[in-house]
């Protein structure tokens, strides 16, 4: 549950000095602010009126055991990406139950569509080539919006080319039937954070600075693992970003008391509506990273801080 108490703790240190009196402060990771927040308004209109309706509709329509299904589906094919980045990073053992996860889930789960692995004691891993990069060494490089993907890096952009070639649906045949599952992908793991992102929009925060400061913290959490969540996170309101001002220590964590928050994106400890866990993890088990983004996909720009 590491993963998951981090970004409650995030969640909730933001949303707790969300009123405070505060003077914007440029954050020397993001030099090309005015372009990056372009993109993100793009992005966050484009998930408005259209992903997220679709999102609402799929929901609404597919009963929870297929989305479930659907959702152990991805997983499954993303454990792939999971094992290769753990044998580039020497995680043998990571890496071992990757492979065993994949092969019991394939087989006794019906190509990935039931997750076995998990209550047999596999954990579920969240790697990328972007983690891979920065546990060698690379810096980040400067915060990047990407056009439908959202929040980056440069490494990570970077490392996103490379799972690319690494993800198995890229090569499905024929062309339709991969671009099907393609559509099914975004629009499933979309439907799946609805509850997450309606609390991100409920709260008093600049989104823009909130959503990046959380997702580079998470990814040098990543990275770097506890010693990240040591850091000190900068304040917000709706008005300004992040400042040097140190931020209200958090209420303790609070169970999840409402649908739709993936378990990648717990709700936030002083939060009175927190999220719970997603409808569609097919097991109910909890483990800290059993609904991760998929890295290859659009996603709205407040779900890649999540992955």
């Amino acid at each position: 549950m590491k993963n998951k108490k981090h970004i409650t703790l995030l969640l909730a240190t933001c949303m707790s000095v969300a009123g405070c009196s505060t003077v914007r402060a440029p954050s020397p990771a993001d030099p090309l602010e005015g372009f990056n927040r372009t993109v993100f308004q793009f992005n966050d209109d484009l998930d408005r009126y259209a992903m997220k309706p679709v999102a609402q509709g799929y929901k609404f329509v597919l009963p929870t055991p297929i989305r479930a299904s659907v959702t152990n589906f991805f997983s499954n094919l993303g454990d792939v990406d999971n094992l290769a980045n753990n044998l580039l990073q020497a995680n043998v053992t990571a890496a071992t139950q990757d492979l065993m996860r994949i092969a019991i889930n394939s087989v006794f789960g019906v190509g990935g569509l039931f997750d076995f692995a998990t209550p047999a004691g596999l954990p579920k891993h969240n790697q990328d080539f972007g983690v891979t990069l920065g546990k060698w060494g690379l810096p980040s490089g400067p915060y990047l919006v990407l056009p439908l993907f959202g929040p980056s890096t440069v490494r990570d952009t970077v490392g996103t080319v490379a799972d690319l070639q690494i993800d198995p649906s890229g090569y499905f045949k024929p062309i339709w039937f991969r671009n099907t599952l393609y559509g099914l992908r975004v629009v499933n793991t979309r439907a799946n954070y609805l509850g997450a992102t309606n609390l991100l929009a409920q709260a008093a925060l600049d989104k823009y600075s909130f959503t990046r400061d959380a997702y580079l913290q998470r990814r040098q959490y990543l990275i770097k693992g506890s010693s990240a969540s040591e850091q000190n996170l900068p304040n917000y309101d709706d008005e300004s970003g992040p400042t040097s001002a140190a931020p209200a220590a958090p209420s303790s964590a609070s169970e999840p008391a409402s649908e739709a928050a993936p378990t990648g994106a717990p709700a936030p400890a002083g939060a009175s509506a927190p999220a719970a866990e997603p409808s569609g993890t097919g097991n109910g088990n909890n483990n800290d990273n059993a609904m991760p983004v998929p890295n290859r996909q659009m996603v709205p720009n407040s779900l890649r801080l999540f992955r």
